[in-house]
């Protein structure tokens, strides 16, 4: 058993506990790290000149921390290294499991898995951490990447910005299951269930430029 497994839930808060379908919610550590470490794509929201701004983004969790990258010039990334004590932000992952298909146009639905961070984005300038996280990154997308591919030389690293984001105000919410529709819609003579939607990988695609030598690597052909 991992160690995720058996540390305690992560706490509610006034954040973090929605205000529908609250048993739906979930604060246990090990799903919402299932969650984040499943999902690409992050969207991290945050106020910028006195107007709400979501941005998309890759991310990686490292323990109980995220991290974000960025270009220098990106302002959430500047804010986060200029605001003290850092850029409140509020992160989320979604992934959507099925269509959910009702009697009735009210009761349509998905199935879903989401994650949602609240916290104050902080700029990493600690060299080791970086090159760490950003190596978590390159990991996240493909495993074992970072291992073969060529690390960031200096002026890439100059131009690379990383915040973080630690895992301390933090709530999953899920739906699974079919339809909910009511009693008296069940006789209708319309098709209702769930068409699930599953991730898949294609066959992998060589740069044109590729050498014909260099093949594709164990890690890729093994997702």
């Amino acid at each position: 058993m991992s160690d995720t497994a058996t540390a305690p839930p992560y706490q509610a808060t006034d954040r973090t506990v929605p205000t529908r379908s609250r048993e739906r919610a979930s604060y246990d550590r090990e799903l919402v790290h299932g969650i984040l470490d499943t999902a690409y794509v992050c969207h991290l929201g945050f106020v910028r000149d006195g107007s709400p701004v979501v941005l998309p983004t890759l991310f990686a969790r490292v323990g109980e921390r995220l991290y974000i990258h960025g270009s220098t010039g990106s302002r959430p990334l500047r804010a986060a290294g200029q605001a003290d004590p850092g850029l409140p932000v509020c992160l989320t992952v979604t992934h959507v499991d099925g269509l959910v298909l009702a009697r009735s146009a009210f009761h349509h639905s998905i199935n879903y898995r989401s994650v949602v961070v609240h916290g104050v984005a902080q700029e990493v300038t600690d060299p080791e951490e970086r090159r760490a996280a950003l190596d978590a990154l390159v990991d996240h997308v493909v495993p074992g990447r970072a291992l073969d591919s060529r690390p960031a030389n200096a002026k890439e690293l100059a131009a690379t910005a990383v915040i973080s984001l630690d895992l301390n105000e933090v709530s999953a919410k899920l739906r699974t299951g079919g339809p909910n529709d009511d009693a008296e819609d069940l006789a209708l003579p319309h098709w209702a269930g769930v068409l699930p939607l599953t991730p898949s990988y294609g066959a992998p695609v060589p740069a044109a430029d590729l050498d014909a030598s260099v093949t594709v690597p164990g890690y890729i052909t093994a997702l």
